[in-house]
């Protein structure tokens, strides 16, 4: 059920700030209000919806702003990131960057931007996870969970995919040969290159 519903959201069907109605989505979904709650609780959780007191929940709501100083700092958590790797990959991890680099080319040419969007999450969780720093994966982990609704639209714009897969694959190169001031600097320019993406979709 909150697969569902979010799935819903990111197609636009509830768009930022509006309010989600139990009773009304039970009805919609057929079923009791029961699983709508948890669905609601564990959207909550990854921060796409958030509750607001004696007036009920909404779909998360970021200024542009606030979005600008996010991507900021998830550029810079995410460039910390990329040059630790450097020092942890393996030879099963550059596979396992190989067959998400694969399948984001796939998604991009079939246009299917949920794919994309869900292996480029687990592209950037594996960067995370090899820098063994928790605390940064908590960080990073934070700023994504308020952009998840901005991010996930931002490829369905034409062109989007096949660009930030091609700025992934220089991040994965880097951090396979071990330069880590270039896994660094193709990591925060690619965050950066994502704001500015952002930001041109928000002015369309």
């Amino acid at each position: 059920m909150a697969e569902q519903l979010k799935q819903a959201i990111y197609a636009g069907e509830y768009k930022a700030g509006d309010r989600l109605n139990e009773a009304a989505l039970a009805v919609r979904m057929g079923t009791s209000r029961g699983p709508i709650r948890e669905a609601i609780r564990i959207l909550t959780g990854t921060g796409l919806v958030t509750p607001v007191v004696n007036r009920g929940v909404f779909v998360r709501k970021v200024s542009i702003q606030e979005m600008l100083e996010i991507y900021d700092l998830r550029a810079l958590v995410f460039g910390f990131a990329a040059e630790r790797a450097c020092e942890h990959v393996t030879d099963a991890d550059r596979a396992n960057f190989e067959s998400l680099l694969e399948g984001m080319d796939q998604a991009a040419q079939a246009g299917d931007s949920g794919l994309y969007y869900d292996l480029n999450v687990q592209f950037h969780a594996l960067v995370l996870a090899l820098s063994r720093s928790q605390r940064a994966h908590q960080l990073y982990d934070s700023y994504v969970k308020e952009l998840h609704l901005y991010r996930r639209q931002n490829f369905n714009a034409p062109g989007n995919m096949r660009r930030s897969n091609v700025e992934h694959r220089k991040i994965f190169e880097a951090i396979s040969k071990g330069n880590a001031a270039k896994a660094k600097q193709y990591a925060e320019e690619h965050i950066q290159a994502g704001r500015q993406r952002l930001l041109a979709l928000a002015d369309s």
